[in-house]
């Protein structure tokens, strides 16, 4: 029997734990570790509230959980209830699949100035992530920069303009929802260092800007290239280029239906965030394209008067004590998912933020190939793995309490018994309600 443990309960480590069984058949258990009460990871708390159908990708998990040889250990923590070296001598295999949940840090003087947020904790106060339930941000001001190029500066804007009525149907918590419905926000300056020609941002998110309420989208013409250069961009990066030049042709008689502007300002680099205590503007540096693509600065400088910042430019790995990690990418070390033999990791903690929940299948199956490869080869020491019961017994002897699946469903029907009409949920945001709504 084949004894494997995943960290982590998001895409990466489902799609792992299915190519286990894929690889193994009956002949391995697979135990997916995570240290909330909840599974599912950046599915629950990183993709935006208002995109259900992405979300319905957890059912695919749901239906790997539930088979025999696969079991969620929620509640855990690993490094401080139990060490990646304790697991390594229960199970044949441990996997890194904790993603990068980590913001990168902008860099910039000010950034530690009140009501400057990075991504990961705007967009987990929004989606109820437990660490981030209590962040509280200011919505008073008129302005908010968003700094970034990518999806994720498009959710962050695009959840800031919207109306209450338009997060119907959406699991948005509750004390986000009331306080973006009090929200006094009229423009949201979205900064890239670029050019509308690197953009990661992609068709879909960008073309959801063009049907909000109350929100209209502004590119200025003059920061597109010549129209012809876009034959030269891939498919999918050219029709997002179209968008940016249908939003620069909006008449302005349109505009003035709308009260929230969401700005593009191209070729942006924030040179630092301006406020005695809390954030009042931020200093920009204009910026041009050299050569190779890269953006340099020119020395022409502006201020954006503003009342919230928030950096939308990347993400980290945690490290893990014991564990080799690169800190200037973000993740850790290892050869195609290789730490060491018996060590590996999956997803954003082996690649560091890149691709979509999708690219985690294949690296999911790509890595248990490396497994199945270092045992075949001798590689790892297999000896006596006492596997799942060895768990079991070290988790019993220092008293875990170990959330199931079984106990998630609980957790996932008290949600849903919670829901606001139109709504499919209402998450619990503290890990003690978590608890409490499993043993009702």
């Amino acid at each position: 029997m084949r004894h494997i443990a995943i960290i982590g309960s998001g895409p990466a480590g489902y799609y792992t734990a299915e190519a286990a069984q894929k690889q193994w058949g009956d002949g391995v258990r697979v135990d997916i570790f995570d240290m909330l009460p909840v599974p599912y990871g950046l599915i629950r708390t990183g993709v935006a509230p208002d995109h259900q159908s992405i979300k319905g990708v957890s059912k695919r998990y749901e239906g790997t959980a539930l088979t025999e040889n696969v079991r969620f250990v929620g509640n855990v923590t690993i490094g401080e209830d139990i060490s990646v070296d304790e697991l390594q001598s229960l199970y044949d295999a441990v996997v890194l699949a904790t993603g990068a949940p980590n913001d990168k840090p902008a860099g910039i003087p000010g950034e530690g100035l009140e009501n400057v947020f990075g991504s990961a904790a705007f967009v987990g106060w929004y989606n109820g992530h437990p660490q981030f339930a209590k962040l509280s941000p200011d919505l008073t001001g008129r302005h908010a920069v968003v700094i970034g190029n990518g999806n994720v500066a498009l959710d962050i804007a695009r959840i800031l303009a919207k109306t209450g009525d338009e997060f119907h149907g959406s699991d948005i918590v509750a004390h986000a929802l009331h306080a973006l419905q009090k929200s006094q926000v009229e423009q949201v300056t979205i900064l890239g260092r670029r050019g509308p020609h690197q953009i990661a941002m992609t068709p879909k998110e960008l073309g959801e800007l063009a049907h909000l309420t109350r929100a209209c989208p502004r590119v200025d013409a003059a920061d597109l290239p010549e129209e012809a250069e876009d034959a030269f961009l891939e498919p999918g990066q050219r029709k997002s280029v179209g968008h940016l030049r249908s939003f620069a042709a909006i008449p302005e008689a349109y505009r003035a239906d709308k009260p929230v502007e969401i700005a593009f300002d191209f070729f942006a680099s924030p040179k630092s965030i301006l406020g005695d205590r809390q954030v009042e503007g931020i200093e920009i540096e204009r910026t041009t394209l050299d050569s190779d693509g890269r953006a340099t600065g020119t020395g022409e400088t502006y201020t954006i008067p503003c009342s919230l910042v928030v950096t939308a430019i990347g993400y980290k790995t945690s490290p893990i004590p014991g564990v080799p990690f690169e800190e200037r990418e973000g993740r850790f070390a290892n050869v195609d998912g290789r730490i060491l033999p018996g060590l590996y990791c999956v997803g954003w903690a082996r690649r560091g933020p890149s691709g979509t929940i999708g690219t985690n299948r294949p690296d999911g199956f790509s890595v248990v190939e490396r497994i199945a490869e270092d045992l075949d080869a001798g590689l790892i020491i297999t000896g006596d793995r006492k596997g799942r019961p060895g768990f079991d017994a070290l988790a019993e002897a220092r008293g875990l309490d170990v959330v199931t699946f079984r106990d998630w469903k609980k957790i996932e029907a008290k949600e849903e018994e919670r829901a606001r009409d139109g709504a499919p949920r209402e998450k619990f945001v503290a890990v003690d309600d978590m608890i409490k709504a499993r043993g009702d």
